[in-house]
This record gives structure tokens, sequence and C-alpha cells, in this order.
């Protein structure tokens, strides 16, 4: 055979460009979206690394460098000069230098000097005193203030002449907080203590702003912006409070510290640079902060400062919380992508499978003029590839500018995937189907052939091992199992045996059918059941494209359902209701009634609640909240927190001195059971309780030591609502609070729920479940069109032959709906059969609150996987609507069109 050409390309691509044309497509919309992928999760996982430093805050991100002052044992001009910023400066620059990559220091927000390790008491008496104690500052010589500060008024601090230990005056600049808290103007003298000699007086020039009062310069010690209300230690009566606050001195008047007895240290502060943190090095983040505190970076620095410098910070103890999330979220996020990235490889192989089928007898002629096995596919895949190169480029492009950031490598390589897989496909499904030469291929049928041994082994392997990740993942979890693909693999693997089982009992139903049929009087119903046994076995991979791709859909429905119903469950044991009005001491007179007239509100429920009540005789402190049972039994059952039947909690008909039942919470049940004890309220009263029921939680109260009473047996005092629970859709938090009027804090569920996510990684793994979702669907409704329009041509020629033999227009639209509803109903119920199962057979290993809660809600439990009904049933439905549209659509458009032209083409094939 002729090597391959490119006018022999040329003319094969002439020949058929509208499949050409839907080959490139579907090319660069997958490789694309692969590309896309990647860069994405770069994106999510990098921004969620630089929030969770961000909300650490830099007193725990800096590396702090701290060293002693100079020895004793040195002139006294040698421990001037070691404070002094040429060496500290010097000195800056090599510590820098010892720190290690991935890790970049900003120099920006980077800084050093010299600061007093204690406070020191200053006696003047114009210094605010709030217990009668005297306020204390810190002396900071920090380099670069006109750079990170703008003077607000006055000047900025310098040091006229040489400054040494014995210099008696210098000046300084203070914040606008510490002079507004300190009431130090321009022009104050602060008298700060020295050792052996007068105090040192310390004139203030200047008051500052912060330029970046969040940035590491400043907060990394918010002692320098922020003055403190200290609490002096020891004392058995009242607490005493005293003022601590910083001067903020000139670099090179760090030397008149040595004068003070406050043990003037040397620092050096290192910022990270949140500009150049990426998730993907975090290993090697931690590491370098590691070498840094307790390694080869502390041999540096101590070589370069002083030998007895020590080196602390937090960050490490914040990477290693960050790669706990991440090693939670990772593993399910990777479920997603196996499950798309399955559906996507199982439709481009279709899509080639599809393609060799219809040209199967072109390939066959080939052969059998002379055509060798690798010529043929030689000449297949250059064809391919001519379509297929460009379109895979052209989806990474696309990919490259809609995600600008994150590796580029990973991206290259799933594009470049996506096009191997994609030219691979037609050459290797032809090179199978034309290995041996003949001169026309036997039928093929799917209720005729059987499965041959080979394919029932593999089969049974693939089976195997999906049965052994689902029991891993069930066991160990899939937070457990990162690293671990086989287990991320699991929703797929199960997607696909099903397929294949599927696949193995789809002639069953059709040979049952046939003899039934055959008996009816009309011919569509029996030939349409022939013409669904007649199918080719190549349509086995449009089947295990629609289930694999209905299970993905199923699945990340179900988990991104789940997450919603987290954060409701999460937020309403936050609130307890839609809303709610909690005042401080009782709510305003007529406050139930303006709130109930507000916009959005359904109904209210008035509850008093008692935070200070004592229970027993040990006065055990729990909440009683006092309600009316009716009212507050609806709103129960209504936002499904702890029902309970209204006729357990009516107080009884003789009085206030029988004792009144109560609902209680399960630790106050267990410590009182169901005898009759005392409950002391804060208004000084004492009521009767008999615990009548037990429930988790409650509306109104939202710990968990409570009891539950009905208000008409207490007191006119603890009758009085101390809060509202409300009931509706679209809250107003405004109008609420101006309807309640006082003081009252409203708190509304939807509010509540919108401050789950915490992190960028978890809003991401959303939308890659989102995207999970929508691609899972678009590729089952495409394998299911590339299948419908693979056999229009032979349907349409076959409504032509049958038109002329007198089949009607109706007749022709009930044939080709009936012949593609047996694969479309098994697809369908397939499809939502194994999506239910892979739910239900994975929901013990999957805990959704990693990726639905921040850390500090994660507690609240109960987040476990469940089926999501509409995610179950709509691609479903939409399958077999789509089918019923395609093949009703094809009739209509057949009719329409005269035979002769179908005819012809029904022979020429």
């Amino acid at each position: 055979m002729h090597p391959v050409t490119p006018a022999w390309v040329r003319v094969r691509l002439r020949t058929a460009p509208g499949a050409a044309a839907a080959l490139a497509v579907l090319v660069a919309l997958t490789a694309c979206l692969a590309a896309a992928f990647p860069r994405a999760l770069d994106r999510y996982e990098d921004a969620g690394l630089v929030r969770a430093v961000a909300q650490a805050t830099p007193a725990r991100t800096t590396i702090e460098v701290s060293a002693p002052q100079p020895g004793l044992q040195l002139p006294a001009r040698a421990r001037e000069q070691g404070l002094l910023p040429p060496a500290l400066r010097r000195q800056y620059t090599e510590v820098l230098r010892a720190v290690g990559r991935p890790l970049v220091a900003d120099p920006g927000q980077s800084s050093y000097g010299v600061v007093t390790q204690d406070a020191l008491a200053v006696p003047d008496p114009w210094i605010p005193r709030p217990s009668g104690l005297p306020a204390q500052v810190r002396l900071v010589a920090q380099n670069a203030l006109g750079a990170h500060a703008t003077v607000r008024t006055g000047r900025l601090p310098r040091a006229d002449g040489p400054v040494t230990a014995s210099t008696t005056r210098v000046e300084a600049a203070v914040t606008a907080e510490t002079a507004r808290s300190l009431h130090i103007r321009v022009g104050s003298v602060l008298h700060v203590p020295a050792v052996s000699r007068p105090p040192l007086e310390v004139r203030v020039t200047g008051i500052v702003t912060p330029r970046a009062p969040d940035g590491a310069y400043w907060a990394t010690e918010p002692l320098l912006r922020t003055p403190a209300l200290a609490r002096a230690p020891g004392g058995d009566g009242d607490p005493m409070y005293y003022w601590l606050a910083a001067l903020l001195l000139p670099p090179e008047a760090a030397p008149a510290l040595l004068a003070t007895s406050a043990h003037p240290v040397r620092y050096w502060q290192v910022a990270p640079d949140t500009r150049a943190l990426h998730a993907h090095d975090l290993a090697g983040l931690k590491t370098a902060v590691a070498a840094l505190e307790a390694g080869p970076g502390l041999g540096q620095v101590r070589a370069v400062t002083d030998p007895a410098a020590q080196i602390g910070t937090d960050l490490d103890d914040v990477l290693t919380a960050y790669g706990r999330l991440t090693d939670d979220i990772g593993p399910l996020v990777a479920v997603a992508a196996f499950g798309s990235a399955t559906v996507a490889a199982v439709v481009l192989l279709m899509a080639g499978g599809l393609a060799a089928d219809r040209r199967r007898t072109e390939l066959t002629l080939l052969r059998a003029r002379g055509a060798s096995l690798r010529g043929l596919t030689g000449r297949l895949f250059a064809e391919t590839a001519v379509v297929a190169v460009p379109a895979g480029a052209l989806g990474l492009g696309a990919a490259l500018l809609a995600v600008p950031k994150g590796r580029a490598g990973y991206a290259v390589a799933a594009a470049a995937a996506v096009t191997v897989l994609a030219c691979a496909a037609l050459p290797l499904r032809a090179a199978v189907a034309h290995r041996v030469v003949r001169l026309h291929g036997p039928r093929q049928d799917t209720t005729a052939v059987r499965p041959s041994r080979r394919r029932t082994v593999a089969e049974l392997t693939l089976l195997v091992i999906a049965a052994g990740a689902v029991e891993t993942l069930r066991r160990r979890g899939v937070t457990g199992s990162s690293g671990d693909q086989l287990v991320s693999l699991a929703p797929v693997l199960v997607g696909v045996v099903a397929a294949l089982v599927l696949v193995r009992l789809y002639p069953l139903p059709l040979r049952w059918l046939t003899r039934p049929a055959g008996r009816l009087r009309g011919a569509v119903g029996h030939l349409s059941l022939a013409r669904a046994g007649r199918t080719s076995v190549s349509a086995v991979l449009p089947l295990l494209a629609l289930l694999t791709a209905l299970t993905t859909a199923a699945f990340g429905g179900s988990v991104l359902a789940g997450v919603a119903d987290a954060r409701d469950h999460a937020a309403l044991l936050a609130v307890g209701a839609d809303g709610r009005i909690d005042g401080d001491g009782a709510l305003p007179a007529g406050a139930a009634d303006r709130v109930r007239r507000t916009p959005g509100v359904r109904d209210v429920t008035e509850v008093s609640v008692d935070d200070q009540a004592q229970a027993g005789r040990d006065l055990t402190r729990v909440s009683l909240a006092g309600v009316t049972p009716a009212a507050y039994a609806a709103l129960a059952h209504h936002v499904g927190l702890g029902p309970f039947p209204q006729a357990r909690l009516h107080a009884p008909a003789g009085g206030r001195k029988a004792p009144l039942p109560a609902l209680a919470s399960p630790s106050v049940a267990r410590t009182y059971g169901t005898e009759p004890f005392p409950v002391r309220l804060a208004d000084g009263t004492t009521v009767a309780v008999r615990i009548a029921a037990v429930r988790d939680r409650t509306p109104a109260v939202l710990g968990t030591d409570f009891l539950v009473v009905d208000r008409a047996g207490l007191g006119p005092a603890a009758v009085r609502p101390t809060t509202l629970l409300l009931t509706g859709t679209h809250l107003d938090a405004t109008a609420l609070r101006r309807a309640a009027g006082g003081s009252a804090a409203v708190h509304l569920r939807a509010t509540e729920r919108a401050r789950y996510v915490d992190s960028p990684l978890q809003s991401g793994a959303e939308h890659v479940y989102t995207a999970a979702v929508a691609a899972g669907a678009g590729y089952a409704v495409l394998a299911l069109l590339l299948a419908l329009l693979r056999a229009a041509p032979e349907r349409a020629a076959l409504l032509a032959r049958l038109r002329t033999m007198g089949l009607t227009r109706a007749q022709g639209r009930r044939l080709l709906v009936l012949e593609s509803l047996p694969q479309a109903l098994l697809a369908a119920a397939g499809g939502a059969l194994t999506g239910w199962a892979t739910v239900r057979l994975l929901s013990p290993g999957i805990d959704l609150t990693t990726i639905a809660l921040p850390s500090t809600a994660a507690a609240t439990g109960g987040n476990a996987l469940r089926t999501d009904p509409l995610s179950l049933l709509l691609p479903a439905a939409a399958v077999l609507l789509l089918t019923v549209g395609v093949a009703a659509g094809q009739a209509w458009w057949t009719g329409r069109k005269g035979s002769v032209r179908e005819l012809r083409a029904g022979d020429a094939r």
C-alpha cells in the first residue's frame, strides 16, 4: 500500500468535512476542559494557602530572629556599634539569604531593629491610669519607619549626632491610636527609667498613621500600632489594669536602650511573600521553615548574627493545618476529576469507534485489495491527527487564556493526552476490526453474539477491582485515602461495572418480547424490536458512555446537594430558625407584633430565655426557655429541630404548685432523671420541674444544657419574651432590628450560612463538582447524539423503503421512537439505579464536613453523603426526552423529503 500522502489526507477530509469538523470541536472542547482543570485546581489551592496565611495574621506567620544585646565583655563602643543600622542591615541581608526556597521573603514588609524585651513603667502623671497604675512602654528602634507610615502631626524622629548609652534625650514617634489612648501630643516628654542615672527623656516629635496596618511591618508586633490595656498580675480582688504602649525611636538611637534595665534585644523579622506561595510547594515550604527553626538555616543565621540567636514562628503550624485541609478535600476533588475524565475518554473512544463502524465497508475493501494493517492504521492516524492536533492546540490555548494562573506543564500534558487518545481511537478500532482480511464481515447482532472468554475475564477482573475499591473506601473513607487513586476511581468503577452488567442483560428482554410482539396486528412493534435486537455490538460503547456519564452526574449532584444540606443544618443549629432576635433582657412591648408585620416574616414565636437559671440542690447552671407549647411545637416541627408533641409540655391544671413538664437535653436528663426538681430563676423565684421529653436540640437554646417549659407556669417577670424566633424568606436584618427596637441582636440563617465557606479551596471544590456535573450531563448528551447520528442514514433509508410499502408518516415516527427506546430506557434506568447504588455504597466513607463547613463548625456531624433525587432523575429523564425528540425529529424530517434520494443512498451504502 502506498505510504501516507498529504494528497490522500486532503481527499479524505474533503469527502467528509462534517465528520472532521465534529471531531475537531470534540477534541478542542475536551482538551480545553482537561487543560483548564489542573490550572484551576492550582489557582484554588494557591488562593486557599494565601487565605490561610493571611487569616493567621503576621504575628504567627512572620519568622522572627532574635538575639541578645552584644555581650558585656565587649567594649562599650563595640556594643553600641552592634545596635546601629549598618551592623543590623548587614546581618539582615545575610538572614534573608538563609531563607531557603520555595519560601520567599517579602523585603517590603520584613524589618529589623532593637526593642526592649521588658516594658518600663513611666511615672509621668499626665498619662491615664485606669486602675491607678502607671503606664508602661517598650522602646522600639525599627528600620524604615518613614516608608511605612504617614506623618499625621509633627515630624519623624531623628538622632541629632551620635547616640550612646549615656545619651539622656532622644526623640520618638507614636501612632495615632497610641496618642489617643495615652493623651500624647507632639512635644510630650516621657521619662523612661534608666540604670544608675537620671531617666531617659523621650520627646514625641510626630504622630504617624500606618500605611498598611495589617502588613507584617506593623502587625507582627501589634503593640507598635495599637496600645493594650494590660492586666496587672496577681491580686485576689478586683483586676487592676494599666496601659502598655510602644515608643518608636529612630534606628540611630538604639544605643540609648542600653542604659535601661529592660534587656534590649536585636531582631530581624522575615515576612513571607504571599505572592510566591504555591500549594504544590507545601512540602518544600514546611521543609524550609523547619530548616530555619532547627536545621541548617538556623546555623547560618547564628553564624552571621549571634551564637545565641533564636528563631520563632508559627508558620509551620499554619502550613500543617492547611495541609490537613488539602488532604481532606483533595480526594473528594479527585473523585470528580476521575469521573469527568473517564466520561470524556469513553466519549472520545466512542467517537473513534463509531467512525470506524461507519467506514467498515471502505476499510474492508482496502484490506481486500492488499492494504497492510500497518499502512491502513497509519493513514487513519494521519488523517485524524491533521484534525485533532490543531484542535487540541486550540483547546490548550483557550484553557491557558481562560485560566491564566497555574502550572502549565500539567495543562499541556492533559491536552496532549486528549489529543493522542483522539488520534489513536479510530486507528486502534480499525486495527482490531480488520486484523483479518475478509470479503464481508459477519453480522454481529446484540441478541445473537455471545461474549468471548477474554471479555468475560476482563469484566470479572474489573468487577473484582471495583469491589476492592468500594470496600476500601467504605472502610478508610475518602479523606483517609490521599494518594490512593484507585479509591478515587470507585464511583467510576461502579458505573463501568454496572454498564457491563446491563450490556449483558440487554438482549434478554428483547428476546422475551420478540414472540409477544410477533402476534400483534401491526408490524411496527415487531419491526422496532427486531431493529433494536439487530443493533451492532459496537453500541456497547455508547451505552457505557451514557451510564458512566449519568453515574458521574448523579454522584456529583448528590455531593453538591449534601454540601448545601450540611450548611443549612449547621446554620439552623447556630440560629434555631430562619431568623432570631435576642434582646438585652426583655424585649420592648409590642416588638413581636411589629416584627410580624415586617416583609418576609411568616410567623413569630415568642420565647423567654433565662440563661442564669440554676437547677437542683447543687444549683447547676442551665438555660431555661419558657414557651407557648402549641406555637413552639409547630416551630420545632417546621424547622426539624427537636420536634415533640405539644401535649407533653402543657402546664398542669393544678396551678404553679404542680411540677411543670419540661423538655430537656440529654445531659440534664441524665443528671435529674424523671423525678421533680427545683429550678431557681434569675428573678429569684423557684419552680418545680419534671422532665417529660428529651431532645438533643431545640430551637430556643443553642447550648447543650437546657430546659423548655410552658411559660404559663412561670412568674410575671419570667414570662416577658427575650427572644423571637422567626420563619420566613428573604428576611431583612436592618428592618427586623428596627422593628424589634432597643439593642436587639438579629441573626439570620441565610447570613450564617453564607459565612461557612472560609477557604477558596472549599469553594473551588464546589466549582469542580459543579463542572463535573455539567461535563457529565454534557458528555451524556453528546454520546447519545453521536449514537443517534451514526444510525441516522441507515434509518432514513429504512423509512424510505418502508414508505414505498405503504408505511405512513405516523407509523414511521413510532418505529424510530420504539427502536430507540430500549437502549435509552436501559441507559436512563440503569444510570439512575447505578447513581443511587453508588451513593449508597460509598456514603459510609465520605464525610462532607470538610468541604461544606469551616473548621470552627465541623463538630455539627451528620454530613454524610446522601442521594439527591433531582440529580438521579433529571439526567435520566433528559436522556429519554432527547432520544424521543431526536427520533421523532428524524422521522419528521425524512417524511418531508423525497424517497428517491434516500433509496439511492441506502443502495449505495
